[in-house]
């Protein structure tokens, strides 16, 4: 299978090095025609995987209709808030000319104002492509390292080129896992940066590990029931794009939103901390998408409401935490679900 990603930020950079180690043919396709000049050159993406030597078997371009030529699967690395102007460009790369067999979405957020899922906004511009979504535990800079990791791809519509895709990308660096809960998928993707957020408040606050448990155990509680009510099924949120990149995001030293929540926590300002920011915190701009969400339809999220307060209406992390300390005393109740 010919592969093209789009969007050479870390994320993108690592993946379309890992289809290169499993000699796929792969063309990266920066945003930026300097971007893609200078990785060209340098044969290094210097400003987001400084050190990683990209070889010259990665096609790298900047002219999105030449990396698009001949592709069976596009990946969109790109953040979810730029998804749908990154999708239209496609649709006019491409034209009336033969499309992919499937576009695989990497991002991990809600869209402010539609809060549509990644796969719902590249569908609407893209109308008549088969979409899916990829997600899972993975640092990028790991990945590109070759150690090992595992994913999950969720499709609707088209299982045999889920099935193609999963043989093509899986091996003995990346096992790729497949489903058909598109929105289970996408959903624990984008929550799990809301709750990584928390957890470095928590983190930056020196409130201890014990405090830090109890959050992502009820975090896990949370999406279940916010994923739920959303139409995705509760189970997929137990595995790797729930449960899974949660772990990692909310413990990992390179994890941004964590990061993020930690200086928070320390008290840092949360405008000093975006400004001139290179790489996108995911979870701020999603927290505010799936607050609204929530209320729309009229969901109780209090870590995911607290996060938001925290976020957009100046509450001090420490008052948060005290509100969900205080909240009235309920029954723990769990699922259960085993999946080998």
């Amino acid at each position: 299978m010919k592969f093209c990603v789009v969007g050479a930020g870390a994320w993108g950079t690592a993946f379309a090095l890992h289809l290169d180690r499993g000699a796929r043919a792969v063309a990266l396709v920066p945003r930026r025609p300097e971007q893609a000049a200078l990785i060209s050159s340098t044969r290094e993406n210097g400003e987001y995987l400084p050190g990683v030597v990209l070889p010259g078997s990665i096609r790298v371009t900047s002219d999105l209709a030449e990396g698009l030529c001949g592709a069976d699967v596009v990946l969109l690395a790109c953040p979810a808030q730029t998804l749908r102007i990154t999708s239209k460009h496609m649709g006019q790369a491409l034209g009336k000319g033969p499309g992919p067999r499937l576009v695989v979405s990497l991002a991990k957020g809600l869209e402010l104002g539609s809060h549509m899922r990644p796969s719902q906004v590249v569908s609407e511009e893209l109308p008549g492509v088969v979409v899916g979504a990829l997600s899972g535990p993975t640092n990028a800079a790991e990945v590109a390292r070759g150690l090992p990791a595992a994913m999950v791809l969720a499709t609707k519509g088209d299982a045999a080129a889920a099935y193609d895709v999963q043989a093509s990308v899986s091996g003995p660096t990346l096992r790729i896992y497949t489903t058909d809960d598109l929105a289970g998928v996408e959903f624990g993707g984008s929550l799990k940066n809301v709750y990584a957020i928390a957890a470095g408040c928590c983190e930056g606050l020196g409130l201890g590990d014990n405090a830090k448990a109890a959050l992502l155990t009820r975090a896990v509680a949370e999406m279940v029931k916010v994923g739920g009510a959303l139409g995705a099924r509760p189970e997929t949120f137990y595995g790797l794009s729930g449960f899974g990149d949660l772990v990692a995001t909310c413990h990992g030293s390179w994890s941004r939103n964590r990061e993020f929540g930690h200086r928070i926590g320390e008290g840092k300002s949360i405008p000093e901390l975006l400004a001139g920011r290179r790489t996108v915190v995911e979870g701020y701009e999603t927290t505010r998408s799936f607050a609204g969400l929530c209320a729309d339809r009229g969901i109780d999220a209090p870590i995911l409401g607290q996060t938001n307060a925290i976020l957009f209406k100046g509450r001090r992390p420490g008052d948060a935490i005290s509100a969900l300390m205080m909240r009235e005393l309920k029954r723990e109740t769990v699922s259960a679900f085993a999946q080998a």
